[in-house]
């Protein structure tokens, strides 16, 4: 227990160290239970096995914690279907692909600027801060606008 850390750094990430594998790995934005499964880390480690805490600490011991990586970085070599992946049919280049961290962050930008150039529904919408898949904006969403009508005096 002389090597614990409280925050470990995965995929430019803080990861919790004092908690469970399954809750520690939802820091990690787009990381499921499946990819642990292809990496046989064991979701439901118990405090009665020898020496093995149930914290995600646990999972770097016997290098599992470096096969997740490998398995994140490149899931279709590890069969790991289409439709599960977060980055589908890329406008760009038309590929499938998991895109994790601050990468995530920078695609979702990405789309949202190219949404506002090519002038789409949703890109200026997004820009104007409205709502923008169809819902009635008359009553509901105001957020701090004014309320009501005043009455005249």
């Amino acid at each position: 227990m002389e090597d614990f850390q409280h925050n470990l750094r995965v995929l430019n990430t803080n990861v919790d160290g004092k908690k469970k594998i399954l809750f520690a790995l939802t820091s990690l934005s787009k990381v499921l239970v499946v990819v642990c499964k292809k990496a046989d880390v064991d979701m439901n480690r118990t405090k009665a096995s020898a020496q093995m805490p149930v914290q995600f600490n646990s999972i770097g011991r016997a290098g599992e914690l470096e096969n997740l990586m490998v398995i994140v970085a490149n899931p279709r070599q590890f069969k790991i279907p289409d439709w599960f992946l977060n980055r589908k049919k890329d406008y760009k280049d038309g590929r499938y692909s998991q895109v994790v961290s601050n990468a995530l962050d920078m695609k979702l930008r990405d789309d949202l600027e190219w949404l506002k150039k090519i002038r789409n529904h949703c890109g200026p919408r997004h820009y104007w801060g409205v709502w923008v898949r169809g819902q009635h904006t008359k009553t509901t969403g105001r957020r701090g606008k004014t309320v009501g009508v005043s009455k005249k005096r």
